[in-house]
């Protein structure tokens, strides 16, 4: 794919991103469900763990600046950047096929090292609340979203990945 095929798709991914997340999500202080992470696994699967992980930090750093509700705090753009990564690295189809395993495996990851890990702790640093009394809702919300996020990348990539043509989008 040419970059400027690379530049456009993954433009088009972080409006996705930034309108799944801004506006399609339910937001607290300490969660947020919503369904921004499918235009960042398939930044991931598409373009690897370095594109995937550009995507969400700059649909991070985009979607802070043209709608802020909050202070920005460069730790949740790691966690964006990781994220992508993550789902590069454990499903990008050059490397491994997008298999129900590696999505499990991409997915338990993200949520158990990034989500209630790194991300707690940027929440704990930015409000000052007791680090349990955030992780209790966030568990419940991981456990939640958990099955919720692989059966979405699940079959929106079995759907969608069949009708977009390779060679448009892998470099050989």
């Amino acid at each position: 794919m040419s970059n400027t095929k690379t530049i456009s798709f993954v433009g088009l991914l972080i409006s996705m991103e930034i309108i799944f997340t801004r506006f399609l999500a339910l937001q607290t202080p300490i969660i947020r469900i919503g369904f921004g992470f499918i235009p960042i696994a398939f930044s991931g699967i598409m373009f690897g763990p370095v594109i995937g992980g550009l995507t969400a930090a700059i649909a991070d750093i985009l979607g802070m600046l043209i709608f802020p509700k909050y202070a920005y705090f460069p730790g949740f753009t790691l966690s964006a950047f990781l994220t992508g990564a993550v789902y590069g690295l454990f499903l990008h189809k050059k490397k491994k096929p997008v298999t129900l395993s590696n999505i499990i495996k991409s997915v338990l990851l993200i949520t158990i090292f990034v989500d209630l890990g790194l991300t707690t702790l940027w929440v704990y640093m930015t409000t000052g609340k007791a680090a349990a009394a955030l992780l209790i809702p966030r568990i419940s919300k991981s456990a939640i979203m958990l099955p919720i996020q692989i059966v979405s990348i699940n079959v929106l990539w079995k759907y969608i990945g069949s009708h977009i043509n390779k060679s448009d989008y892998v470099k050989e």
